[in-house]
């Protein structure tokens, strides 16, 4: 049975805040009781706690509890406590419990399918398979090397983890990273870098210090971020891209002189969902377009980690100057549940970025940022890049060659070159809810790609995922989506 929680009584003592005696307590537990016009059956304050409060003897508590039952008042029930009493009928103190409920506040509506989720396993049945979800095999995350660098810290550092956190991010971390980003050409100033909870939070940041609510994205777009715009009532529209012929400028330019954004939203590096890499002349068109109409430019660079040989991934920040805000994070490549992500801005964008994160959290978990730090100097980070490089890189081959072996000639997927995931395109006339209802009765799921693209969508197909599961699994899920895929030709 849970416990009734007890009331909350604020006896005024008067501003000496002198001690009450028992007659004055009678009377001050009796006025309030009636002023505030309780519900029968509330549960008073045990004596050792009215007394703690009060500064009183509990024997003065329990005295002017007694005188109170013995009003009828109070009611006594035995080993549970003292609770108000049912009044008599023509009594004007108690109202009933239903007329206490508060009311709902207005939420917006989020429509079904704007935040995508995966089916979760259950006990002692066959894992499933899925074959969208872009993560990382936990077999092959560096849990225990991080572990150690978490019990240095609470060791090394005991006396920082009860200090309240600096709210732009641990400094010897924001030293490393912006050290990192200029190694691979990106101009980054530890003064410049931000932390934040995860990569999603630096498009909430980003978001609420917009003064032109008009943000641009690709379309499709990451489909989470593009819910997170629309829930901060942004204007949003999409520029088409297409990851077996790239972007088409000229129409990029049609659109966004007439939509005029205050900036531009975009993943250079591995675009969720289709796994599309820039071409550096893409990435100097963009640069171009930005300084002809005067919008901003946030470059999400959560792929280019994932990929072998990154460091000579082009980057949108290296080619615009440290005007073009930079966000990452360590969070699918190091552990998920670490939620530790950062932007990077320039002198006149950081205040403002740190401003917002400080009245939205106050900090970030400096415990946590300790720990990576510490992961990032022992040199762990960059041997686990290269080994997830070359895992990576084995599924990447595996999934090619189980969908060159099975896939009919009507089929196509993009090629990104390793990373966790690339483009699967269908024929318009197979349907792709059809297939992901003959999937799911054999245990295999797939994510409808609809709600990340505005409008009806310029593309037939969704992203397939060869990070997170097994080979042999990936081999099966893809076989069976094979078979699927047949009996809609």
């Amino acid at each position: 049975m849970p416990t009734q929680p007890y009331l909350s009584i604020n006896v005024n003592t008067g501003p000496s805040g002198r001690h009450l005696n028992f007659a004055q307590l009678v009377d001050l537990i009796r006025d309030q009781l009636t002023a505030d016009q309780l519900p029968s059956g509330c549960r008073m304050p045990p004596v050792r706690v009215l007394a703690h409060q009060l500064g009183v003897s509990k024997n003065t508590v329990q005295r002017a509890y007694d005188e109170l039952v013995a009003r009828g008042l109070l009611e006594s029930r035995e080993r549970v406590g003292l609770f108000l009493s049912s009044p008599r009928e023509d009594s004007p103190t108690v109202i009933s419990q239903s007329q206490q409920k508060a009311h709902s506040p207005n939420f917006i509506d989020i429509p079904e399918g704007a935040i995508p989720h995966r089916r979760r396993s259950v006990p002692n049945e066959e894992p499933p398979i899925f074959l969208s979800g872009a993560t990382i095999d936990p077999d092959l995350l560096p849990a225990e090397k991080f572990a150690a660098c978490l019990r240095s810290v609470l060791k090394d550092r005991k006396s920082q983890m009860g200090t309240y956190p600096d709210v732009q991010g641990f400094l010897p971390l924001r030293q490393k990273i912006a050290q990192r980003l200029n190694r691979r050409g990106i101009p980054a100033l530890p003064e410049h870098v931000v932390t934040t909870l995860g990569s999603q939070q630096c498009l909430d940041l980003v978001c609420r210090m917009l003064v032109e609510k008009k943000i641009a994205t690709e379309n499709p777009a990451y489909q989470i971020g593009k819910s997170l715009f629309e829930m901060n009532a942004v204007q949003l529209f999409g520029l088409p891209l297409n990851p077996f012929t790239g972007i088409d400028i000229e129409e990029w330019e049609r659109r966004i002189a007439h939509a005029r954004p205050g900036l531009l939203y975009l993943i250079p590096n591995f675009q969720n969902p289709t796994g599309y890499t820039y071409s550096t002349r893409e990435l100097s068109q963009v640069v171009s377009l930005s300084n002809q109409y005067g919008f901003g430019l946030l470059e999400d660079d959560w792929g280019s980690d994932m990929l072998s040989f990154s460091e000579f991934r082009p980057s949108l920040r290296a080619r615009g100057g440290e005007a073009v805000l930079y966000m990452n994070a360590f969070t699918k490549k190091l552990l998920p549940s670490l939620r530790l992500g950062y932007l990077v801005g320039d002198e006149q964008t950081t205040p403002a970025l740190v401003k917002s994160k400080h009245v939205s959290i106050l900090g970030t978990p400096l415990i946590v940022e300790a720990a990576v730090f510490e992961f990032l100097d022992r040199g762990y980070y960059d041997v686990h890049l290269r080994q997830l490089h070359a895992e990576l890189d084995d599924r990447y081959r595996r999934c090619l060659d189980a969908l060159r072996q099975t896939m009919p000639e009507e089929v196509r997927w993009t090629t990104p070159g390793g990373g966790p995931l690339l483009w699967f395109e269908l024929p318009s006339r197979v349907s792709l809810e059809r297939i992901a209802s003959h999937l799911a009765t054999k245990n295999v799921y797939i994510l409808p790609s609809d709600p990340a693209f505005f409008g009806n969508p310029h593309l037939h197909g969704f992203r397939l995922c060869y990070s997170a599961i097994k080979p042999e699994s990936m081999a099966q899920g893809i076989e069976l989506l094979a078979e699927a895929v047949r009996k809609e030709l």
